[in-house]
């Protein structure tokens, strides 16, 4: 079954995910602030149009924005989408929110006739490129039937985590506390090493191998060994990210201090300038208060 779908966000993750969903014989928009995004993926075969005017033939809308703000802003904003779409349509819903923010946004669209998936993502630019993703999806029957052409393009796996919104949500902030508190104790650990003449590099060749290993490590230590810090997922996205965990956790009254400990360390990689950077950047913060030389770019 085709449809057509939207993909609001064309960056590092939502522009995989529309090329994945156009390789599935989908017609798909994209859009983006950044208009060099929007004509390079309309050059690769997306559909061209204005979004006000194509709204009311979308079958999905793919919200792939960096916070619970631009999400709100693209569904319910002076421009937003939702009402302009047919009952029966689908918004997947893919930022990094807390749960009690997507209950919100399911119920403003039910009150529109359209369904609401939470269905944050994890996997990367790459297995964005490739359908690869795994999904962390929760909503009514109805919208998990709406939204299963779209998640058959982009998605390898997708956990159904039931009826209510918000549970897609919660799962992804347990991700998010694991996957940032790994990033930087891969850069403590390395830099770490260092002071004791672990290079980097032989880090890399024993480490992986070790039970001490990550995904996060073995993603993103080749970085720093590299010198490379092209923002595949950026430091400012951790800030954000942990806050919203550490937010979670006070409603929950529950104590996360080595969150808390990880979260400083990104505030102080953005503070230092380097928020726009890839998060392995985080490391260059152990190295400068240590006085250690990392890797520079080849």
């Amino acid at each position: 079954m085709t449809q057509d779908i939207a993909v609001i966000g064309l960056g590092s993750m939502g522009y995989g995910m529309a090329q994945s969903a156009l390789r599935g014989q989908h017609r798909v928009y994209g859009f983006d602030i950044a208009p060099e995004a929007v004509a390079r993926f309309q050059a690769e075969g997306g559909s061209g149009g204005q979004l006000t005017e194509i709204a009311g033939q979308l079958d999905a809308v793919v919200v792939v924005v960096l916070n619970a703000a631009q999400t709100e802003a693209v569904l319910f904003g002076e421009a937003g989408v939702v009402a302009g779409l047919k009952p029966g349509a689908v918004v997947l819903s893919c930022a990094t929110v807390a749960p009690d923010f997507a209950r919100a946004m399911a119920a403003r669209c039910e009150g529109f006739g359209v369904h609401y998936l939470d269905a944050p993502i994890s996997g990367g630019a790459a297995k964005a490129a490739a359908g690869q993703l795994s999904v962390m999806a929760s909503g009514s029957r109805a919208a998990f039937a709406a939204a299963r052409p779209a998640l058959d393009a982009m998605a390898q796996t997708v956990f159904d985590l039931g009826d209510a919104p918000g549970a897609g949500s919660a799962m992804k902030a347990v991700n998010q506390l694991l996957a940032g508190v790994h990033i930087a104790a891969m850069a403590e650990a390395m830099t770490f090493g260092m002071t004791q003449g672990v290079a980097p590099e032989k880090f890399m060749e024993v480490i992986p191998k070790c039970a001490g290993t990550s995904w996060m490590l073995e993603n993103r230590g080749p970085h720093i060994v590299d010198g490379d810090y092209t923002p595949r997922s950026s430091v400012d996205i951790w800030p954000k990210d942990l806050g919203i965990v550490l937010d979670i956790a006070k409603g929950a009254k529950f104590a996360a201090p080595v969150t808390a400990a990880a979260l400083q360390q990104f505030l102080a990689a953005s503070g230092s300038g380097l928020g726009r950077e890839d998060d392995a950047a985080v490391a260059k913060v152990y190295a400068r208060n240590a006085g250690l030389a990392l890797p520079e770019g080849k």
